[in-house]
């Protein structure tokens, strides 16, 4: 594996994986940049500008730049999360000047004209509108909110349809002139390429880009407490968690190794108790979401009015349960679903191509699969047992949506998980 790091003179970072056996690159900027570092009165603009920068710049309209990329068979995408937003593009061998070309002249030289604004602005109340409309986008956004109340790491990604609406235009460049800056970005690539050549094409294209400050970022502070918001809907969404940890905590890979073993596959114990034998749900899993200083976890599921009675206690004894005893056959199953899932993305230029990106970001250098799988090797019983009662001493996160008469009360879920 040929992993190389670089910095350019305006500090800006660039990484890649030479991956020689295959034929196409995926490449893209990562920015420090999210919901997290938006004021309560824009929420919602890290994810507008994302939409904004594919709508036109000094030399390119917005059809040309979807056209120009799909002429060489490639295609062009961007996302935005509560601390990242990524513009990234794959394509063939050789084609990697021209993707580097059109993101760094959406990342430097986007015009927000007013009618293009006005026209992104209303699909992306569309957008706010669909997910609206999903529950199980709800649920995340709701127990999200309550998870870490009144603050940005709180808010939704996409924003509200009031501040969507009004969001002016200075907004947007004033964000994009503060965060998005050499200091707080990475340009990263995996696949047929050359990292020398890369340096020196990122080093010509990207030099508008400034040097700028590292910004303060609020606190993540985790609270707790319930929601709940009922619906005429067919299914009870449900979320129970607690506070997780941060990509930097010694608990991280413990942690993961626990969610996997809860709610990770279909032998994990959520799905094998609550679908499998009891039939209750047809959707049920664990996650666990980790920020730069902190972090979520949590159960999702997916019932019917009748079975959410019971449901909840069932998740709840299952949490308790594994705080004191894990299995050595479950502790091996889990630890292979891990190392199989990072071998297996190691095949996928996209997938590499974040990788990388998100651990200059989080870690500042690249880490390496085998120091990787060494330290969920690591991870025995004990810690297991040590991470999950560390999640139930602290105050739980629960919420439901729909038909939710019959879900327990949050009283009554904390006396069971304690």
């Amino acid at each position: 594996m040929t992993v190389c790091s670089s910095t350019i003179a305006n500090g800006l970072r660039v990484v890649s994986h030479r991956m020689a056996a295959v034929e196409t690159v995926s490449i893209g900027v990562w920015a420090h940049a999210g919901t997290r570092h938006e004021r309560a009165e824009v929420n919602g603009i890290a994810h507008m500008l994302e939409h904004m920068a594919f709508k036109g710049t000094r030399r390119r309209t917005a059809r040309a730049i979807a056209e120009e990329i799909e002429a060489v068979g490639g295609h062009l995408n961007a996302y935005t999360s509560r601390e990242f937003t990524a513009y990234y593009a794959t394509v063939l061998k050789g084609d990697e000047t021209l993707a580097l070309d059109i993101l760094s002249d959406i990342l430097q030289h986007s015009v927000f004209d007013k009618g293009e604004l006005e026209r992104e602005r209303a699909v992306i109340l569309q957008e706010i509108g669909q997910a609206n409309d999903t529950p199980d986008d709800v649920i995340f956004d709701l127990f999200q909110k309550t998870a870490f109340p009144n603050q940005p790491v709180g808010r939704p990604i996409l924003g509200t349809i009031e501040l969507v609406r009004t969001m002016p235009r200075d907004a947007l460049m004033s964000y994009m002139k503060q965060h998005y800056v050499a200091g707080r970005m990475v340009v990263a690539a995996a696949g047929n390429l050359d990292h020398d050549q890369l340096v020196t094409t990122v080093q010509d294209l990207f030099s508008d880009i400034a040097i700028g400050v590292e910004t303060a970022q609020e606190p993540a502070r985790y609270t707790g407490g319930e929601a709940h918001q009922s619906r005429d809907l067919e299914q009870v969404h449900l979320a129970l968690g607690f506070e997780g940890v941060s990509f930097s905590d010694p608990d991280y890979f413990a942690l993961s190794v626990m969610s996997t073993i809860l709610g990770g596959g279909m032998s994990s114990r959520l799905f094998q108790e609550v679908r499998e034998e009891r039939g209750l749900v047809y959707t049920i899993y664990s996650f666990a979401s980790s920020y730069l200083d902190g972090g979520l976890f949590g159960v999702y599921a997916g019932t019917g009015e009748d079975e959410a009675e019971t449901v909840v206690p069932v998740i709840c004894d299952i949490l308790s349960g594994l705080a004191n005893t894990v299995s050595d056959q479950e502790l091996k199953r889990a630890k292979a679903q891990i190392k199989a899932g990072i071998l297996m993305s190691l095949e996928s230029t996209a997938s590499r191509c974040e990788q990388l990106a998100r651990q200059i970001l989080v870690l500042g250098r690249p880490l390496p699969p085998d120091e990787i799988s060494s330290r969920i090797d690591d991870v025995g019983r004990d810690a297991i047992i040590a991470i999950s009662r560390r999640l139930l001493e602290r105050t739980p996160t629960f919420a439901a949506l729909g038909p939710i008469a019959r879900v327990q009360s949050f009283n009554e879920i904390v006396k069971r998980l304690g």
